[in-house]
């Protein structure tokens, strides 16, 4: 255990949040997402797993070490709702949520599907959550951590 760490980060994801640059990404996967194949060709090569966490709470720990991209205002993204599809996304209002309690004006973006697959695979790494609720997924691209 150490002090100011969320137990919901494990060792490994601890190392992989550290070892990220300013602009690498990290995916949090909900659990429909394909994790093991678009993670083997991320930066790590396999995907990090978090089985039985929510995304939020997962969310929350992670933006307590880093800060997003500045830089780029599409540090936050989302995957859209494939036209069609009924279904009602109530964790975005969460993740909106989450995301403003540590960076109040950062903005929320969304992907089409299969853009954000292809995103997905240029990533650092991809954390495969717990997460049951659909289209929450999510990327986060790490910003500058100031001293």
């Amino acid at each position: 255990m150490l002090n100011h760490i969320s137990p919901l980060i494990s060792p490994e994801l601890l190392k992989v949040l550290s070892e990220m640059g300013h602009g690498d990404e990290i995916v949090l996967a909900d659990a429909n997402f394909p994790s093991a194949s678009i993670a083997a060709r991320t930066t790590l090569g396999h995907e990090l797993r978090a089985d039985g966490i929510g995304a939020a709470p997962l969310l929350d720990a992670i933006l307590e070490l880093f800060p997003l991209d500045q830089y780029d205002a599409e540090n936050f993204i989302l995957m859209e709702v494939v036209p069609g599809d009924t279904v009602q996304t109530p964790i975005w209002d969460t993740y909106a949520d989450v995301l403003h309690a540590h960076e109040p004006n950062n903005p929320v973006t969304h992907l089409e599907r299969f853009a954000y697959y292809e995103r997905a695979k240029q990533a650092y790494a991809v954390v495969s959550t717990g997460e049951t609720a659909l289209y929450a997924n999510l990327i986060l691209k790490k910003g500058v951590v100031k001293g």
